[in-house]
């Protein structure tokens, strides 16, 4: 039986900045309900943000578990550098991370929730 992935959950103790980083970075359009924004972007499962009062960031890469992370291919490592940065997102490694053997970098959105930008 085949499987398709329909939509991604992320929890976020406050929703509109978590949804509107995810928004700014993949594009597409954004439904709100009081609860769940709903991000679709061109050719990704719904990324589904959902309300978690008390929702605490992950203390990874320095800590614990990461719990989940989200890997996006890119075509420019530099160029998605920016547009993440510039939508909200933090640098959990430094930029020189990103090596020819790995050559991914490695990002918090606005709730904390680990996510890596690698070259196609």
């Amino acid at each position: 039986m085949p499987f398709t992935l329909s939509s991604v959950i992320i929890d976020a103790a406050d929703i509109e900045p978590e949804s509107a980083f995810w928004h700014q970075l993949l594009g597409g359009t954004i439904h709100r309900s009081p609860t769940h924004h709903f991000v679709q972007a061109p050719g990704l499962p719904v990324l589904v943000v959902q309300s978690a009062p008390g929702q605490a960031a992950p203390d990874w890469p320095d800590g614990g578990s990461q719990q989940l992370h989200l890997d996006f291919a890119v075509a420019d490592l530099a160029d998605a550098d920016r547009a993440a940065t510039s939508a909200g997102a933090v640098r959990l490694r430094p930029t020189t991370d990103a090596t020819d053997k790995t050559g991914s970098r490695v990002y918090a959105s606005p709730a904390g929730h680990p996510f890596c930008l690698r070259t196609l």
